[in-house]
């Protein structure tokens, strides 16, 4: 039997990823709705290929463009992402959850109840929410994969070890395209130089993240709150070919680490395959590659973000909710030429110890209600600050 999947954000870089192998293994799966923010042409390809009957597309103008397209279709089309659980009413098997950003919260939490199994690729939404997914799961009974590449390759590597063995976790970071630049020439570097990532094909959100680091800084708190671990336990170090994704060294002696390609295919195809065998079309083992792995501490003067770790609270407060806002606020200021790089790091580290913002650090939000207000207190706040 088929297994039944839904993709939200399937027209995004996850979610492009997911749909592609679901195209190329018609056999195993069947996609029973697809979500888009405002990418409509895409979204209306994607659904006539594997003739999925529902697509839900968030932005309003868009919606009643494909609407007019589709009055004959025997497609249903969709524009609320709140009516998720009127949309899929029984139980499927797997759910990619790869809308980008915080409005990927409460699908991600909705995904939740109708999913047997759920893939989050959101850091969003585990860094802010993942107390309440948590809950959701646990009553639910819905098995959770974390998608990202250090994220699996942890899961893989301690799923069926006890945690009290574990004495170190190493996520790895390429450094980005300003690893072997001097420190005194990326004050004024421009976007299109940032974006320029040396391994992966992303976003431009995420690239920029890359380049400062500050995707590590996520990465390290989301896996904290995944693995339930302390923050004690993880540590950033450099390996520029991106090919080790984690490392973890346990208190036995072992050290394990997981290897793999450049390709987000291989983590969101073993996460729709669980437990089964199946031919990803492996090259051979790269053992130049495995010769020249060359692990290294990471600059502080470089990326000075990493600053952040020692700021980090050990349970959930607001201060996730506005590290990302604020960070996300800095990096469309620099990507729109607002900002140099120089004040993209500088002032994400200044503007965290304001006082304005401390005295939410004592405080956690409860619900997604919570988040949202916090989020949009800090934009308020942020858009009256004048940056300098």
């Amino acid at each position: 039997m088929k297994k039944k999947i839904v993709i939200l954000g399937s027209t995004g870089s996850i979610g492009k990823t997911t749909f592609d192998i679901i195209k190329n293994n018609r056999k195993d799966f069947k996609i029973v709705l697809l979500t888009t923010n405002k990418n409509s042409s895409t979204i209306l390809k994607q659904a006539k290929l594997l003739k999925v009957k529902n697509i839900l597309i968030s932005n309003l103008k868009q919606y009643l463009r494909l609407k007019k397209i589709l009055k004959k279709s025997k497609i249903n089309l969709y524009n609320n992402l709140d009516d998720l659980p009127k949309i899929i009413k029984k139980k499927i098997d797997y759910t990619m959850c790869a809308i980008s950003g915080l409005s990927g919260l409460k699908p991600t939490i909705d995904a939740v109840k109708f999913s047997k199994t759920i893939a989050i690729a959101n850091k969003e939404s585990i860094i802010c929410g993942w107390h309440i997914i948590t809950r959701e799961l646990k009553r639910n009974k819905t098995t959770f994969i974390p998608i990202d590449s250090e994220h699996f390759s942890i899961w893989s590597l301690i799923k069926d070890q006890n945690k009290d063995n574990i004495k170190k976790i190493y996520l790895t970071a390429s450094g980005g395209p300003f690893l072997n630049k001097k420190n005194s020439l990326l004050s004024n570097i421009k976007p299109k130089h940032a974006l320029k990532h040396p391994n992966w094909k992303m976003g431009k959100k995420i690239s920029i993240d890359s380049a400062t680091l500050m995707n590590k800084i996520f990465e390290v708190i989301e896996a904290k709150k995944i693995f339930n671990l302390d923050i004690s336990k993880f540590k950033i170090i450099i390996h520029p070919k991106s090919y080790v994704h984690a490392i973890v060294h346990f208190k036995n002696g072992l050290v394990k680490f997981l290897a793999h390609d450049t390709d987000m295919a291989i983590p969101i195809m073993n996460s729709l395959y669980i437990n089964k065998i199946f031919d990803y079309k492996n090259k051979s083992l790269n053992l130049l590659m495995l010769n020249n792995l060359n692990f290294s501490k990471p600059d502080i003067k470089k990326f000075p973000v990493l600053k952040i770790l020692n700021k980090l609270p050990k349970k959930t407060t607001y201060f996730e909710t506005i590290l990302i806002t604020v960070n996300d606020y800095l990096v469309d200021k620099y990507l729109n030429g607002k900002i140099n790089y120089h004040l993209l790091n500088v002032s994400l580290l200044k503007l965290i110890k304001t006082p304005y913002f401390t005295r939410y650090y004592m405080f956690g939000p409860k619900n997604i209600i919570d988040i949202k207000i916090m989020v949009k207190r800090v934009t308020t706040y942020l858009n009256k600050t004048k940056l300098n």
